[in-house]
């Protein structure tokens, strides 16, 4: 263990810990009121519950993640794949309806997320898949398409439910990590025209079946600009009151614990929307901070994918960096009337049982490819020295 830990990335797993430590702060803080007010449950209600998420999950990090080669992922990898697909599958007939989709399963006192699965279930599924066809040297376009329509079929469900946020950060994932590919590199212009073909053929579909693409819920996330302008609307509500959180924080915040727009303001104040619950109690300042925080998370992971030894570690790490980027993106420049608001949270500091457990163990598995990044070229310089 003492030589796994040595290979680590340190950075990375400080930020880990001390954004996990943040973070249930601000949910305890966030959440101090709606609990009693809205929810009707104890004061330390949504603290408790991702306390749980993060010590599990940090729990299995340490005690299987790290000590499991990524080489044996291939083992599972498929299995969990299908299995994602019945899950989503099943949502349909057995999924509890929140926030107007079906995307969550109740297992006694709480509920998990499929579609949160399905983003680290997809990057496993990749990498294992292409690793395999990059040894295979198969130069067929058509076989280093098929992982990527078996993950669409699972963001076609995801859409269904509707979770469109999620469908189109899967749908960012899966662009890049294909258009990384060696072997697609080679053939864009190829890739490309296949690619419109495509897409042309997906509309024509949809228009002659008569189908409503985006329905008038849907639709209304498109007016995200001057929100307060329509502060008595749905689509104006909670991001001008988050403006009057970011606004009342000023640079230094109004203190811990002190934020007038979580008293029912925000509906959504410690999910969602506890970036701007943040800088009103702790400033701007802090607000900076953790962007800059993020944005070395995400250098540190970036850099391991960079010094991947193969493909499977290489897609992996990436993975993992485009997976954390989407949500910081989507969340932020969403509060922020920038992008139509998806409702995605934000890594670390929003609650959310099942998006917590996937954030966390899928940064093991980053530094599991940074053990064997190391490993493999210690093995390389060895054997130079030797030879």
């Amino acid at each position: 263990m003492k030589n796994i830990l040595q290979k680590m990335d340190k950075v990375l797993l400080l930020l880990m810990f001390i954004y996990s430590i943040f973070g249930l702060i601000m949910i305890f803080s966030a959440s101090s009121v709606s609990t009693v007010l809205r929810y009707n449950v104890p004061q330390y209600h949504f603290f408790i519950r991702q306390a749980i998420f993060l010590v599990v999950s940090f729990i299995i990090g340490f005690v299987f993640v790290l000590n499991i080669p990524t080489s044996k992922y291939k083992y599972f990898s498929y299995i969990a794949m299908v299995g994602i697909i019945v899950a989503l599958s099943l949502l349909f007939a057995y999924g509890k309806i929140t926030n107007n989709a079906r995307s969550w399963f109740e297992v006694g006192p709480f509920a998990l997320q499929p579609s949160e699965f399905a983003k680290s279930i997809i990057i496993v599924f990749l990498a294992t898949s292409y690793s395999k066809l990059e040894r295979a040297k198969n130069k067929s376009l058509g076989v280093f398409l098929f992982p990527m329509v078996f993950s669409m079929i699972a963001v076609f469900l995801i859409a269904l439910q509707p979770d469109l946020g999620t469908a189109l950060i899967l749908c960012g994932i899966l662009f890049f990590i294909f258009i990384s590919l060696p072997f697609v590199k080679k053939n864009i212009i190829k890739v490309l025209k296949l690619g419109a073909v495509g897409v042309v053929i997906v509309v024509l579909a949809l228009l002659y079946s008569k189908t409503e693409i985006i329905n008038a819920r849907q639709l209304k996330r498109f007016e995200f600009r001057e929100p307060c302008t329509r502060y008595t609307e749905d689509t104006g509500y909670q991001v001008c009151n988050g403006f009057i959180a970011i606004h009342n924080g000023g640079l230094f915040g109004v203190g811990l614990g002190n934020s007038s727009q979580k008293y029912l303001y925000l509906p959504e104040s410690h999910t969602d929307f506890i970036f701007p619950i943040i800088v009103e109690e702790m400033g701007l300042i802090v607000g900076i901070l953790l962007i800059f925080g993020y944005m070395v998370m995400l250098y540190r992971i970036l850099k391991i994918a960079r010094e991947a030894e193969n493909l499977r570690l290489s897609i992996l790490a990436y993975g993992v960096f485009l997976y954390l980027l989407f949500h910081i993106l989507i969340n932020l420049l969403g509060i922020l009337a920038l992008i139509p608001l998806t409702g995605v949270p934000l890594p670390f500091l929003s609650y959310g049982g099942s998006f917590t457990m996937n954030v966390v163990l899928m940064l093991f598995v980053v530094e599991r490819v940074c053990i064997e990044n190391k490993t493999i070229k210690t093995k390389k310089e060895l054997a130079q020295i030797t030879s």
